[in-house]
């Protein structure tokens, strides 16, 4: 049985199917960690890797930059029912001006792809220009579709304005410093010895394959995210912290994260804030899988519907799981139940569209039930 609270059969397990692709091969290295009661209880590194070796998170920065808007709102400094454009003036132009806060929280807000440059990722100004410039592909609220960076980026902006900080700073010095972990979003140049660069691995899964698993025979946009999974290989680009995608972390870091979201030890957010964050679904508009997004504002639910390993967070959590994974297979959820919360990262980007998943999936399952009975 369990040691720390976890039974060492189940972890055994967790660990074996966490190490096979190392050692097959296919990923160069991935770290693990397992945490509960605010410890960490399982930490494990394979491959070409340390335990201070850092990742690219992707999406699962998603929850920690919205966990800085969560302590605006507690503040009273930010009316999430409100217009952006109350915020932010310029944002209204191009018939956004309906567009509030909850929607780009929700991922409902209309424009999933609005372009913005790499090369005006580290200019204000100029990301502001872009934001103006931003158009609606649908009115604000009508659909749910994943705004892989677009969304978090006017949440950025929303915190510079509202806090008159760099938002890298204030998510600093409001959660992350605060919660005992290092800084994740936004990596100095002369602090990045530790990031790893990310790699294309393995094959393309075949539309047969994809039809079987997805019910689709291509899925649309492949290219885009292996484009923009190697961006964070260059060094400004690490640094400029893309609110939506570019935050760099270990594996520990991820597991105790969402450990502060489930016990709050340093009172970061306000209870209540903090208890609609994680429990309280807000959208369960379909998304392009037909799948209910089941999303809080800025979280991803369990749920009890049966698609909690559709959402990314296995079948075996309870409906109260809450996460935000990232590209890649970073994996990164708590569950309230059982008190555990998991990190995973890894740097080889698999390419087979149904492997990836279906590992994220297994991992995640053996995760779940590792606590003690």
């Amino acid at each position: 049985m369990g040691t720390n609270g976890v039974d060492r059969g189940a972890v055994d397990a967790l660990v074996a199917r966490v190490r096979r692709e190392v050692d097959e091969g296919l990923l160069p290295s991935c770290q693990l960690a397992l945490a509960y009661e605010g410890e960490i209880v399982v930490s494990e590194v394979f491959g070409d890797a340390e335990a201070d070796s850092r990742y690219c998170l992707y999406s699962a920065t998603k929850a920690i930059v919205a966990s800085a808007v969560w302590t605006l709102i507690a503040d009273g400094r930010l009316d999430i029912s409100r217009p952006v454009a109350d915020y932010l003036p310029r944002f209204g132009a191009n018939g956004k001006e309906a567009v509030t806060v909850e929607h780009v929280l929700l991922h409902t807000c209309g424009f999933p792809n609005a372009p913005l440059p790499t090369t005006e990722w580290a200019d204000p100004a100029r990301r502001m220009d872009r934001l103006e410039a931003w158009t609606l592909n649908w009115p604000a609220g009508a659909r749910f579709v994943y705004h892989a960076t677009s969304a978090h980026w006017v949440l950025a902006e929303l915190i510079a304005a509202i806090t008159g900080e760099d938002f890298r700073d204030y998510i600093e010095h409001r959660v992350t410093g605060p919660a005992g972990l290092p800084r994740m979003v936004g990596v100095p140049l002369d602090e990045q010895q530790d990031c790893l660069e990310m790699s294309l691995v393995g094959e393309l899964a075949t539309s047969e394959e994809i039809q079987a698993t997805f019910g689709v025979p291509q899925l649309i946009g492949r290219e885009v995210i292996e484009e923009l999974v190697l961006w964070f290989n260059e060094p400004a680009n690490r640094e400029v912290g893309v609110p939506g995608a570019g935050g760099f972390g270990r594996a520990v870091d991820l597991a105790m994260f969402y450990q502060e979201l489930l016990h709050n030890p340093h009172g970061i957010w306000d209870p209540a804030v903090l208890a609609v964050a994680t429990r309280e679904v807000r959208s369960r508009l379909p998304d392009p899988m037909k799948v209910p997004a089941n999303r809080s504002i800025g979280l991803i639910i369990a749920g009890d519907d049966g698609f909690s390993s559709a959402r990314g967070l296995g079948r075996t959590v309870s409906p109260r799981a809450f996460g935000h994974n990232g590209a890649g297979g970073q994996l990164a959820w708590a569950d309230p139940a059982t008190g555990l919360s998991l990190g995973y990262t890894t740097n080889g980007f698999d390419r087979h569209e149904v492997r990836q998943p279906k590992r994220g999936a297994a991992i995640a399952s053996l995760a779940a039930v590792c606590r003690t009975a």
